[in-house]
């Protein structure tokens, strides 16, 4: 059984503390890998600290030729990242390929931060005077990232403050390591200097560290709500700028006009893809009108019932296994609970034959019909291949009903009328909108994140907003005087 270490300043780091890391579709553990403490955090923190002055000073120009080189060797060495991500996770390999090629988009954009940089200029903004404006780094950054996009989320990250001239500490999720480590090889095959990108494995003690440490200014944290709350109100009390990405319970809204057959086929991807271990998945089908919903019940379950379910690292699935076995039973558990909540139970995820045959941590897809808001399997976000239905008589009631949500992340609305969709996208209150478009994950020259209990923090994820969270803004005003005029001192305020 192979280790998974830190990376530190170019090298490969053990620690003394190791958990297994298991294959989701065996159940078997395949790595070791290693726990960081106070101490090994504050050893990355010394090789930022030393790297990051030096490189802050490069010209951007010259810091995203590193970034256009690691564009290539990843794509270069994407299916070995790829399977990497299939053992670990437990996604389908196309899945996590979609993933990757996400990622990488972050990088490309990351290869533009000579022009993100530039600022602004104003000649004679006053009298004789000139003011400009320019983005400076903050020194060193850190990202604690989850175990459900260990390639895509992180490069959300790194790439953009690195390139911004930062150095940066990855806090990845223990239960899937290795292709971080791999991708920490790259960037140092791309000629990135060392001790601008560390690795710290660990648990609660290698956060608390971070969130802790003076020398961290700024802090990406995506994860569930209340970690994300907990991280927030934690690092903002430290004084560092916190961008914390917690839960979501994304609702699709079916109007009667909608193609059905596209809404069904279209959904079914939406929820049950990467078994819907997504902050993104649809997890409530919002149908106006019941013969909507007795039309679209019906296609859904016929789709539900074919999925391809197995090991992420087989070609030509459509979904794999949960992450771990507690997930897997916490999932069961809602299934359960809304069963015993009077929801209709259509399709039964816990009936798939992979569940008793395999040793892995498998669901079949569920659907439930007829969900109301009072039930814990609306409110609650499950994190899994549950999908509900709730049946409600008006397009405005089925505003009302997401609005109301402690979460607003995604939502979409599949229609064919262009004024219910204009309406739909002004009165929505969630952050990502799609029209007809499921999964509204924004390109990465815009950027990501949610509203209400979905985000902590003022800025969104990558695109521009990467550029304003890693950089803090400078305005200069210069004056030069001319040598024969004697000036006199001035007591108001200048205008």
């Amino acid at each position: 059984m192979t280790d998974v270490n830190h990376w530190i300043a170019g090298d490969r780091v053990a620690g003394e503390r190791r958990i297994d890391v298991f294959n989701p579709a065996s159940g078997e553990a395949i790595r070791r890998v290693a726990l960081g403490d106070a101490a090994t955090v504050e050893r990355a923190i010394a090789a930022a600290r030393e790297a990051q002055p030096t490189w802050r000073d490069l010209p951007p120009a010259k810091r995203a030729q590193v970034m256009f080189r690691f564009k290539m060797l990843l794509e270069r060495d994407a299916d070995e990242i790829c399977q990497l991500v299939a053992e670990e996770h437990g996604k389908v390999l196309e899945d996590a390929m979609g993933e990757l090629k996400r990622g990488i988009e972050n990088v490309e954009y990351a290869c533009g931060v000579a022009e993100l940089l530039k600022g602004e200029y104003s000649h004679n903004a006053g009298p004789g005077i000139d003011t400009w404006s320019n983005h400076q780094p903050l020194g060193i950054v850190a990202g604690i990232t989850p175990f459900n996009f260990p390639a895509m989320v992180p490069l959300w990250m790194y790439p953009m403050a690195i390139a911004c001239g930062n150095a940066f500490i990855l806090k990845p999720s223990e239960q899937v390591p290795s292709a971080t480590i791999k991708m920490a090889e790259l960037l140092d095959e791309a000629g990135l200097p060392r001790g601008l990108f560390n690795v710290v494995h660990g648990d609660r003690e290698a956060v608390e560290a971070l969130i802790d440490a003076p020398d961290v200014r700024a802090l990406s944290f995506v994860g569930s709500t209340p970690v994300a709350k907990a991280i927030y109100r934690r690092g903002a009390e430290n004084g560092k700028r916190v961008q914390a990405l917690g839960g979501a319970k994304n609702h699709a809204v079916v109007l009667p006009d909608a193609d059905l057959d596209n809404a069904a086929s279209t959904l079914i991807g939406a929820a049950f893809g990467s078994a819907g271990e997504r902050c993104m998945a649809i997890s409530v089908a919002v149908c106006v009108g019941h013969d909507t919903a007795d039309a679209l019940v019906g296609k859904l379950a016929d789709e539900a019932r074919t999925l391809k379910i197995g090991p992420g690292t087989e070609r030509g699935l459509d979904m794999g296994a949960l992450v771990n076995a507690a997930h897997r039973d916490k999932v069961a558990g809602y299934i359960e609970q809304g069963a015993a909540a009077g929801a209709e139970l259509v399709v039964d995820g816990r009936t798939h034959p992979l569940v008793e045959e395999s040793k892995g941590y498998f669901l079949g897809a569920s659907l439930f019909d007829r969900v109301t808001p009072e039930m814990g399997i609306y409110r609650d976000e499950i994190f899994g291949p549950v999908l509900c239905v709730v049946r409600v008589d008006t397009f405005e009631e089925a505003i009302a009903l997401i609005n109301a949500h402690q979460y607003g992340n995604g939502t979409c609305v599949f229609t064919r009328d262009g004024e219910a969709a204009r309406r739909f996208a002004d009165a929505i209150e969630v952050g990502m909108v799609g029209i007809n478009v499921p999964l509204p994950v924004p390109v990465a020259f815009h950027s990501f994140g949610g509203w209400k209990e979905s985000l902590f923090g003022d800025l969104h994820a990558y695109g521009p907003d990467a550029v304003r969270f890693y950089t803090r803004r400078k305005a200069v005003s210069q004056r030069w005087p001319e040598r024969s005029a004697q000036e006199r001192a001035q007591f108001s305020f200048p205008s």
